[in-house]
């Protein structure tokens, strides 16, 4: 949490008996479906809700969900009018705001967003500006992870300015090695360094305005796990336990499982403890997550921090039963752990949870991102199913601006077979026309034998080409409209109990004297006579009559 000054922030627990409790009032600096899982949060938390929205969002769901919305970034790019810190904070002063909680994405990570909220007066609901950016930092993070004795994998104890270095790093460690922009996600695994190292440099450049590169020992067919923090101001910190976030494609996560199944309960312990101690070390608040990769031997690895709420959080509530938004929004308001009944006793996870991100992409196209309007929707619902979302519906505009994510499905059951067998039901439920989404591939996956004995690392989507095989879903609604169209027309194409043919018209056409002025219409009778005679003349006219979808 970051506070201003005493007399300026509002957003405190600062309540006198007797006096009646001020609404406070919560801008979310984000858009689609986070920020409508602040506002629901908000609500129930009776306090007021305040949306931001571009130009390119101002039909979307998000700015209709809020109690209050505003404009921001008017002229500028879809994108880039959420990160106008400037006009969010003063759009934030003007209407009153308490306190800014950032989502995840745009600036939920910029520590300069941060101080802005600081020194405005105005509660950032996350971490310190200071926590942040030493965490957003690769490198200050993993050597905070050594200092607070967290294994890491080996690497550079600083930036490299060579590819000479990288070359002496790899015949003391082997290969394979990767390079990591000191700023930003991913990497580059390499087993020959020059003109990697080259490349690598320019995309961080381009990419984050910094160069700056590390390089690590690549651990190879590892899992993914990391680990869910909460963090009070008054030092309380615990673990709500871990995800299994292995299942990626191209660095970036696909499906979620929560806590992760078939992990020794001995690694799961120590991973655990060595969360919470670096959180501890750094003086963690608010909500965040420490990542780990877990090799085939058992070693585990600190890879880095997300300094956020994070996208899979939600099956981290499914298991703990703790609203992890609210919570958020409790400690921002300087409550403890103890005062919002939480301790790592009452922790318990219950049950084994799954996230599937339904996106507007074509698995057949290499993921490419759709767009356009939603013309059918039916989704998935049921016991144990929950689903996230913003632009779910029909009719819905799909913007080709922003992230392809359509709908997060949760399903949460006893264990990970009967989650798997749930969240197949639910997807096969969905019905979904106008855009293309990846839910045959996310079928596909779940049947995998591989996840449903859960023994996938990060590997594992590069090396099943068979889950790109499957059939279109077919429009089982036009289909039938086809048919019934087809018989109406055309008549039963198999013997019935009659040998009736359908009947042929041929309607009469009017002669026509070429040269003649058109005959007086039901137009030309509502321009001369009004409304009122132009309705007496079609009650007037017999039969059906047929016009285009202009209302005149």
């Amino acid at each position: 949490m970051v506070l201003g000054s005493s007399e300026k922030s509002r957003f405190r627990l600062d309540s006198n008996p007797g006096l009646e409790p001020i609404r406070r009032t919560v801008m979310v600096a984000n858009r689609g479906e986070i920020a409508i899982r602040v506002f629901r949060a908000l609500t129930e938390l009776d306090m007021t809700s305040v949306a931001i929205y571009s130009e390119q969002d101002k039909h979307s769901m998000h700015r209709l969900k809020a109690d209050e919305a505003y404009l921001v970034g008017k002229g500028l790019p879809p994108v880039a009018a959420y990160l106008t810190i400037d006009q969010i904070i003063d759009t934030a002063l003007q209407h009153n705001v308490d306190a800014i909680h950032p989502g995840y994405g745009f600036l939920s990570e910029r520590a300069d967003f941060a101080r802005a909220c600081e020194h405005a007066g105005i509660t950032f609901i996350g971490p310190s500006p200071d926590v942040m950016a030493r965490m957003g930092d690769k490198v200050a993070a993993r050597q905070a992870a050594i200092e607070a004795g967290v294994q890491v994998v080996p690497g550079t104890p600083g930036p490299i300015t060579s590819a000479e270095e990288a070359i002496e790093f790899a015949k003391q460690y082997g290969t394979p090695i990767i390079l990591k922009a000191a700023h930003g996600g991913g990497g580059r695994v390499v087993f020959y360094v020059g003109e990697a190292f080259r490349r690598a440099f320019s995309e961080a450049q381009a990419a984050f305005g910094d160069g700056s590169l590390f390089v690590e020992k690549f651990v190879e067919r590892p899992r993914h796990i990391e680990v869910q923090l909460l963090g009070d101001n008054h030092g309380g910190l615990i673990h709500l336990y871990e995800r299994d976030c292995s299942v990626q494609r191209r660095h970036q996560k696909v499906v979620e499982i929560a806590p992760a199944p078939a992990l020794p309960e001995g690694i799961r312990e120590k991973i655990l403890d060595d969360a919470v101690r670096l959180g501890k070390y750094v003086g963690y608040q608010n909500a965040g997550t420490v990542e780990f990769l877990v090799d085939q031997k058992g070693n585990y690895y600190f890879i880095e921090v997300n300094a956020r709420l994070q996208v899979e959080h939600t099956v981290t509530e499914e298991i703990s039963g703790v609203d992890l938004v609210q919570a958020q929004i409790r400690i921002a308001e300087g409550k403890s752990l103890s005062d919002i009944k939480l301790n790592q006793e009452s922790i318990i996870p219950h049950g084994s949870a799954i996230q599937c991100r339904v996106t507007t992409e074509d698995p057949a196209r290499g993921f490419q991102p759709d767009s356009g309007r939603i013309e059918v929707f039916r989704s998935g619902e049921g016991m144990g199913i929950r689903l996230d979302s913003a632009s779910a519906f029909a009719g819905s505009v799909i913007s080709p601006f922003y992230d392809s994510l359509l709908v997060k499905v949760i399903a949460t059951a006893r264990n990970h077979p009967n989650a798997c067998s749930k969240m197949i039901r639910g997807l096969k439920e969905f019905r979904i026309r106008g855009v293309k989404t990846n839910i045959p591939f996310l079928l596909n996956v779940l049947r995998q034998p591989e996840f449903l004995a859960a023994s996938v690392d990060t590997y594992f989507i590069d090396e099943h080409p068979d889950l790109f095989q499957f059939k279109p879903s077919q429009n089982r609604a036009q289909k039938l409209l086809s048919y019934l169209g087809e018989i109406q027309v055309n008549g039963p194409q198999t013997p019935l109990a009659t040998e009736l043919k359908p009947a042929y018209v041929t309607p009469p056409v009017p002669p026509v004297r070429p040269g003649a002025p058109p005959p007086v219409g039901l137009r030309q009778v509502l321009v001369k006579d009004g409304p009122e005679a132009f309705a007496r003349a079609v009650r007037r006219t017999p039969g059906c009559m047929i016009t285009d979808t202009t209302f005149r």
